[in-house]
């Protein structure tokens, strides 16, 4: 009775999982009818709005998602989870067809710069509204975009009058907790592994070579960087550099300092709920420390995570960083 009585609460849960998604898919079909009917009329810009567009940029492990999670949490804001625009068209232009920036017939060509950079407004303009077509009538779409930093100097020249937020934190910090989830067992590590097992073998280049992985970490940090700081210095709208550190120690006054930058309005009592209800402290215990995606949430724990050589590569290879950022250790 009691096996009965479980799997038909399994079913009563996997059906309401279902209607849910449902529910949620034939939203998106009609605001993608929506969108092929202003397409027809010829109102391109209709639906989001370019200045409701929040970018967060920077590199992963930073605290992006952490982030990300308490700005979608607040009225009128929406969080949309990595689309990897930036990567898509910044490893093409900047990696893939650095030698043919200039030339006529590579698609990203710098002399047809204005005809393409329409095409990734639309692309992300109407790519949002269709997802989440809750946003069509207003409010917030927060971007958590650190795995497209190098396409951020494309995605501000292309949606000009959006925001944009800078997060940088120690790269030392960073590098550790990359360490952590690329690790064998790692809840990240485990969870890649079982969507597409045949790329992966039974142990990681974090086991096998760590100090290698250390290495390849810290210059993609420093390019994500770079790209990141390239966008935000061309930027003439409305931005903000945060560190890391800051939003963990003084979360409610970084997050002050970010809306009052951005000139979003936002209310203090719902700001300071959803602080709370993100807090470390309020994360359940199974869903963080090591091995999890919420590792350690503890500025300068690279000292007991990383061996000293692999402290020297990382200072090595993220030295501007450090020197403008973390000059004090």
């Amino acid at each position: 009775m009691a096996r009965r009585g479980k799997a038909l609460l399994n079913r009563v849960g996997y059906t309401a999982r279902a209607l849910g998604k449902l529910g949620r898919q034939e939203q998106e079909i009609a605001a993608l009818r929506a969108l092929l009917t202003r397409r027809e009329a010829g109102e391109r810009e209709a639906g989001i709005r370019p200045e409701d567009v929040v970018w967060v940029f920077g590199s992963g492990r930073t605290g992006s998602s952490w982030l990300t999670f308490m700005m979608g949490a607040l009225s009128d804001h929406t969080r949309w989870n990595e689309p990897l625009v930036g990567y898509l068209f910044g490893h093409l232009y900047y990696e893939r067809g650095w030698t043919r920036q200039d030339a006529k017939h590579f698609i990203l060509s710098s002399d047809y710069e204005e005809v393409w950079l329409g095409a990734v407004r639309g692309l992300v303009l109407d790519g949002g509204v269709a997802r989440f077509p809750e946003r069509a009538g207003g409010g917030y779409l927060v971007i958590k975009e650190p795995h497209g930093s190098i396409g951020a100097p494309i995605l501000m020249k292309a949606l000009p009058e959006s925001r944009m937020i800078f997060l940088v934190r120690d790269p030392r910090d960073v590098v550790a907790s990359s360490l952590d989830a690329h690790g064998q067992g790692s809840r990240p590590s485990e969870r890649r592994r079982t969507k597409r097992p045949e790329l992966f073998e039974k142990s990681t280049k974090a086991d096998r070579k760590p100090n290698a992985f250390i290495r390849g970490q810290s210059t993609t940090y420093l390019q994500d960087f770079e790209f990141t700081r390239q966008a935000y210095e061309a930027h003439n709208g409305r931005k903000v550099l945060v560190r890391y550190e800051d939003l963990r120690t003084d979360t409610s006054a970084t997050m002050k300092h970010i809306y009052s930058t951005l000139k979003m309005p936002v209310q203090e009592d719902e700001l300071v709920r959803v602080v709370e209800r993100f807090s470390w402290e309020n994360i359940p215990e199974d869903e963080k420390g090591p091995g999890t995606i919420r590792r350690k949430a503890t500025p300068g724990g690279w000292r007991e995570d990383l061996t000293p050589e692999q402290i020297e590569i990382v200072e090595r290879e993220t030295a501007p960083i450090l020197d403008e950022f973390y000059a004090g250790g």
